[in-house]
């Protein structure tokens, strides 16, 4: 295992997940999953102070969407999958305003196909001013087991690097990217992915409007 964070934390992480995937998965698909999840945050990281953490969370969220995918962890929530290229503005941007208008109808997910090591400073802003933080996210890989978890999968700039599954619902927003923008730019972006939000959010669950 890497010695980033450390092989001891490693196996200990691997070994909590191990408890938590009790007869779904064996200790060697959780083995790798740890190593390959702290691996692809740890290209990015500009501190490792949090990396245990990052990695246990992206560990978890990615062993999640395999069980979900093969069927071992049931769910009738709708899952959505938000895409774009750095995982630092747009993404993040709709992921969190979909969680806050979902009202739990929904469950969400993010990813970048080349992601940052930070979310952008201006998106943080623009999405506290609307009462939303962001503080505790982070960008993260994308990888093919969150696509396969998604029933709905939404792209915003990053082309060709989403994989296509059949039976998926697949959207791509024309969104600007807020990447070095003004924070009045990125108010308006953050408006615009707001409306989209709303908008699909209506259409999953038409009995129930956003928040």
């Amino acid at each position: 295992m890497s010695d980033t964070v450390g092989e001891a934390a490693l196996h200990r992480l691997s070994d909590q997940l191990a408890t938590r995937f009790t007869g779904v998965f064996t200790r060697e698909t959780i083995d790798r999953y740890v190593v390959e999840s702290h691996t692809a945050l740890a290209r990015t990281a500009r501190v490792t102070t949090h990396l245990p953490v990052l990695t246990e969370r992206f560990a978890t969220e990615r062993l999640t969407a395999l069980a979900q995918a093969r069927g071992a962890l049931p769910t009738d929530t709708c899952e959505v999958l938000f895409v774009c290229v750095h995982n630092a503005g747009r993404s993040q941007m709709a992921a969190a305003l979909m969680v806050h208008h979902g009202g739990g109808r929904v469950h969400v997910r993010s990813a970048g196909s080349q992601p940052s090591a930070t979310i952008d400073d201006t998106v943080l802003t623009a999405m506290a001013e609307v009462g939303i933080d962001l503080g505790a996210e982070f960008p993260k890989p994308l990888t093919d087991d969150v696509v396969r978890a998604a029933d709905v999968v939404v792209t915003m700039g990053c082309g060709d690097a989403c994989p296509v599954h059949p039976g998926k619902r697949y959207h791509d927003w024309p969104v600007r990217d807020p990447a070095g923008l003004s924070l009045g730019e990125v108010r308006a972006i953050r408006d615009d992915v707001d409306g989209r939000v709303r908008a699909l959010l209506a259409d999953l669950h038409p009995a129930g409007a956003a928040r």
